[in-house]
């Protein structure tokens, strides 16, 4: 009972940290937004005959990419907390607590990874009013799909702060991982018009799957021909993927001190 409520605690506090942050809110519209817009009414436009099915705009093929680059990013900085705590003496607080550190970190995990898909449904809502062709059921089924993409994305971005002593360095290592994850996702393109060896790299990439799965989701049927692998394989990758990250970041938080 005692790991369950601390569990409950450390969630709820991070969603109310994040959910009395209105500027950062509002600003999520911006970048997402700006994609969708004026890179996808742009490079749309040029891109007229080239797409793979003539049912599938670009703006349309790039938003889910959109998506999960906003689940990238906002997961990635939601470490942040995690040199916040330790600057202010939260961290040595819950550390020194009875909690287990599988629950200190799953109580973060769960709570920025809350936050993470609240962000997401702020663009999906932003994709309705731009016109994107969501259906009700389709937004049901990205949010399982959202929440288990944040976990490991989450945990990546606690585990390397667990490592870090200040904002400046985990601001540049985050930069280093969050482009390539993004770039090489296919988010803003089909990964099958890639060389080769360029495939073989993204598919070691966990956001690929992420991606991918967000586009069975949301596009349907037009995407099945366009699929990097069926959905469900998609979501064990994820799946596999959190698992490892979360025993990951549960080794990073035992040796906090």
């Amino acid at each position: 009972m005692t790991e369950l409520k601390g569990l409950y605690t450390l969630w709820l506090r991070e969603v109310k940290r994040y959910l009395r942050n209105r500027t950062r809110i509002l600003s999520s519209f911006m970048q997402p937004f700006l994609w969708l817009v004026i890179f996808g009414v742009g490079i749309g436009s040029s891109l007229r005959g080239a797409l793979p099915t003539p049912e599938l705009t670009y703006q349309e093929l790039i938003f889910p990419g959109i998506l999960g680059q906003t689940l990238l990013f906002t997961s990635m900085f939601m470490g942040i907390s995690v040199i916040w705590d330790k600057e202010f003496g939260f961290m040595k607080e819950i550390l020194v607590s009875p909690l287990s550190r599988f629950t200190i970190f799953m109580g973060k995990m769960l709570g920025d990874s809350t936050d993470s898909l609240i962000q997401g449904l702020i663009v999906i809502a932003l994709g309705l009013v731009l016109g994107i062709n969501i259906t009700p059921i389709a937004v049901l089924l990205c949010l399982p799909v959202m929440l288990l993409t944040t976990f490991g994305l989450v945990s990546i971005g606690l585990i390397i702060a667990s490592f870090m002593d200040n904002l400046e360095s985990f601001g540049a290592i985050q930069s280093f991982i969050n482009l390539p994850l993004f770039f090489l996702s296919g988010a803003l393109f089909q990964l099958q018009s890639l060389p080769t060896w360029l495939q073989d790299i993204s598919k070691l990439n966990p956001l690929t799957y992420g991606v991918d799965a967000l586009r069975h989701v949301i596009l349907g049927a037009t995407w099945q021909p366009l699929q990097v692998q069926p959905l469900l394989i998609d979501i064990a990758i994820v799946c596999i993927f959190d698992l490892f990250m979360i025993i990951a970041g549960t080794w990073a938080f035992h040796r906090m001190k």
